[in-house]
């Protein structure tokens, strides 16, 4: 019985070797390629869905993670990051919790692909209360009217717009400003629209409006006397 079967395995066992060699050059030829697959490794973009209304996002995850894909071969070349990338759902965040999970399911990926990992594994954010005040607006001027005349009065309207942000860095006493005017030219009264400039980078205006008019009260100085 042993030497039958070391016969049948050495007997012609170039031509079995050979044979075997074209058997595998035919499967993977023939092989369809929905059956075959690789893995792909992405650093794609982290997007940050449905913060809650009431509450101020101070301290962001990373922009990005990565991403291990898994697909048929023929799905490979099409897959980049810019059809792969993550959610991160936040509308059931809260002030108390600061580390967030980060997991397959947020993933957006081609049809037919699979996530096969992604790393961080969590994330870490921070949220403070929304809070909103009314705060003046002051006119920033710059430049000097021209020789022989007054400016007697400046006009903002509105005078106090409603901004928002974390409760941390509302305050009551600032101010807002617009973007500067220059009145260098000026020898009469006129009315501009001038942008708002917040005092700081985490707040936000509460409506659309983002520009003001300034009423630039401009007088000779021989009418004044």
């Amino acid at each position: 019985m042993h030497g039958k079967i070391k016969s049948y395995l050495t007997d012609n066992w170039i031509l079995k070797l050979v044979s075997l060699f074209i058997a595998l050059i035919l499967w993977f030829t023939l092989i369809p390629e929905e059956k075959t697959f690789q893995e792909k490794t992405l650093r794609v973009r982290l997007e940050i869905h449905n913060i809650p209304s009431h509450l101020e996002l101070i301290e962001r995850p990373p922009q990005f993670i990565n991403v291990t894909v898994r697909a048929p071969n023929r799905l490979i070349p099409q897959i980049s990051s810019a059809n792969v990338y993550g959610i991160l759902d936040l509308q059931r965040a809260s002030v108390a919790q600061s580390l967030y999970s980060l997991n397959r399911n947020m993933v957006n990926i081609p049809e037919g692909a699979e996530v096969k990992s992604l790393s961080p594994s969590q994330v870490n954010l921070k949220f403070e209360r929304t809070k909103q005040v009314m705060l003046e607006v002051e006119a920033t001027l710059i430049g000097t009217l021209p020789e022989g005349y007054l400016l007697s009065k400046v006009e903002v309207l509105p005078l106090q717009v409603a901004v928002k942000g974390p409760e941390s860095k509302v305050q009551e006493n600032i101010k807002v400003q617009t973007s500067p005017i220059d009145i260098s030219k000026l020898t009469q009264s006129t009315e501009v629209e001038a942008e708002l400039i917040l005092p700081d980078s985490a707040l936000h205006l509460a409506s659309f409006e983002t520009v003001v008019r300034v009423k630039l009260l401009i007088q000779e100085e021989k009418e004044i006397k």
